[in-house]
């Protein structure tokens, strides 16, 4: 049976995917941003669903995705061949260690896997989509500073606990964290995810909100309510 998840302008079918559509992915979809987008690349995209909706976002970009496990790269595939922004959207199977692309990018996204050298899933597809080494950030942060063109933007969303770890990372690539979003499911929680944005250029200053899913339980905030309302059939 299939597992379609209908948008308002594309269909997402989840059949054969590991990682599922999420709440961070689509987080990072709605609030990824930059200027003069002509063109975007989408690092570890699953079900392409990231993809889809920056493609939606950004009317006029070229976007490419990446991903290295098998069933993902098959779904993002007939995903994009099925959605109206097929002309814009291309898709290669293979992970970011090894990427080599003539072309540089003004917005790099990327929802990673989140767990460092933790106890690995008896799934071995679920533990290569969920589970990453410092060597993955590593390269990660390294190709993102070759790919990024001089005004270029990478933004990852990614537990906090995550960022701690592996920010000096980013820094020893020379990528400079210039803004945060911290997500949170009520206003009185504390984030559970982190939206992190790094450039070329160090920041003047750098800036950080927040931002919470929820107003109350069972009851979605205005604002997440405004950034889905372009995608979700039911807002």
């Amino acid at each position: 049976m299939k597992e379609l998840f209908k948008f308002k302008q594309f269909e997402i079918d989840q059949t054969g995917c590991t990682m599922k559509i999420n709440t961070d992915g689509v987080l990072l979809a709605v609030k990824a941003k930059g200027t003069n987008v002509d063109r975007i690349l989408d690092i570890g995209t699953g079900t392409g669903v990231i993809a889809l909706m920056l493609a939606q976002r950004f009317p006029d970009a070229l976007v490419e995705a990446i991903d290295i496990d098998n069933g993902a790269f098959d779904c993002a595939k007939h995903n994009f061949e099925r959605s109206p922004f097929t002309a814009r959207l291309a898709i290669h199977h293979q992970g970011i260690e090894n990427l080599v692309s003539s072309n540089t990018f003004d917005l790099i996204v990327s929802n990673p896997p989140f767990f460092i050298n933790s106890l690995k899933n008896s799934d071995e597809r679920k533990t290569l989509s969920r589970h990453a080494s410092i060597h993955f950030y590593e390269a990660l942060f390294s190709k993102c500073f070759d790919l990024l063109n001089a005004n270029g933007i990478f933004q990852i969303i990614w537990p906090l606990e995550i960022r701690d770890q592996v920010l000096h990372i980013a820094l020893a690539a020379n990528l400079y964290l210039n803004e945060e979003i911290c997500i949170s499911s009520f206003p009185d929680s504390n984030p559970f995810r982190v939206i992190s944005s790094f450039d070329k250029t160090p920041p003047d200053a750098y800036k950080s909100e927040t931002f919470h899913i929820y107003e109350k339980q069972g009851v979605y905030s205005k604002s997440y309510l405004a950034l889905l309302k372009p995608f979700f059939l039911k807002y």
